[in-house]
């Protein structure tokens, strides 16, 4: 397997021997579990179906109920795919643990959503400087100024940077090295920091070497 589901759980500082202090994101990776294997002959493609983090059956639909009771697994909150072509030790069911996947100074990537800032003017949006606070220019400290591009095109071009929703977008972090794996606790410190508030998912990926 190439990923693993997980949750953010916040940062902490790791001391390493030599007494740096390392700002980390620590993340509970897992265990997750297998819920469908998805073969070429059956679904087209390959690829393999992991849930994370369990929940009661009251909450659950029929349907979904049904997929997770085929495989006999607990009902989890959130559910992905991965493509991989190589199928071969990977079964319906099984459960994958953090340090079976990943070991210390590995590199993966982190997929998440940003946290959402709402709508935002062009100063936090963009990093405007602002207007002058000179001539009497009282209430223009944070404007924008002037889109328009006189007569012709007569419209304001796509994409121009003006004031609006900031945040709340997928973003992949490439080259996290792992510096430590807890595995009884199914926890991974990653140095620096990844997409997301504390507590919201997110997907680790080997990276290619």
């Amino acid at each position: 397997m190439t990923g693993l589901l997980g949750k953010k759980l916040g940062m902490i500082q790791h001391f390493a021997e030599n007494g740096e202090a390392i700002p980390c994101t620590v993340i509970e990776a897992g265990p997750c579990r297998v819920v469908q294997v998805k073969t070429p002959e059956t679904d087209g493609y390959s690829a393999i179906q992991i849930g994370f983090d369990e929940i009661p059956e009251r909450v659950v639909n029929k349907p979904m109920m049904g997929h997770f009771k085929k495989v006999k697994v607990a009902p989890t909150r959130k559910l992905i795919e991965f493509r991989q072509s190589d199928l071969t030790n990977v079964t319906a069911g099984m459960e994958v643990k953090v340090d079976s996947l990943f070991s210390v100074g590995d590199f993966v990537k982190i997929s998440g959503t940003s946290k959402g800032k709402g709508f935002q003017g062009v100063v936090r949006r963009h990093h405007f400087g602002g207007g002058s606070q000179t001539h009497g220019q009282s209430d223009r400290v944070r404007a924008p100024g002037s889109i328009g591009s006189s007569s012709y095109p007569s419209r304001v071009f796509k994409g121009q940077r003006m004031a609006g929703r900031m945040g709340g977008t997928r973003i992949t972090v490439k080259n996290l090295k792992i510096v430590k794996i807890i595995s009884e606790s199914n926890l991974i410190l990653l140095k620096g920091s990844i997409p997301g508030h504390n507590n919201s998912y997110v997907i680790l990926q080997k990276e290619a070497q």
